[in-house]
């Protein structure tokens, strides 16, 4: 299977529990891996045989606007949307940090990270 990957996406947005944490915001590292087909294109070298890295990161960026306490539902939300634009991925595994997590000690970040395996269409 071919994978598509976007890599250290950085976002700034307003997700957490802590009412703070919705005013002052912070950044995000996101990675996403989605399992497509790509032989196709390898071929023809059509944009049109292919998903464009370019709408992948715009699903992304407009589900990252929308706040919520918990980031599992962030990623469960960009994850369903790819899929739904998108029913020709088998798979997508998405990985969320929260760069500063406002917990004691000093530490790069906070992650979730969801996956979900689609049948394939025939």
């Amino acid at each position: 299977m071919s994978k598509i990957f976007l890599e250290d996406l950085k976002i700034y947005a307003y997700h957490g529990v802590l009412p703070e944490e919705n005013i002052i915001g912070t950044y995000y590292l996101l990675n996403a891996e989605l399992h497509i087909d790509l032989w196709k294109v390898a071929e023809s070298d059509d944009l049109n045989d292919t998903i464009s890295y370019a709408d992948i990161n715009d699903i992304i960026h407009k589900e990252m606007k929308i706040k919520s306490q918990l980031l599992e539902h962030v990623a469960g939300r960009i994850i369903s949307k790819i899929y739904e634009s998108f029913p020709e991925i088998s798979y997508i595994k998405l990985k969320i940090t929260k760069t500063s997590p406002p917990m004691q000690g000093e530490m790069k970040g906070a992650s979730i990270e969801l996956e979900k395996s689609f049948k394939p269409n025939n």
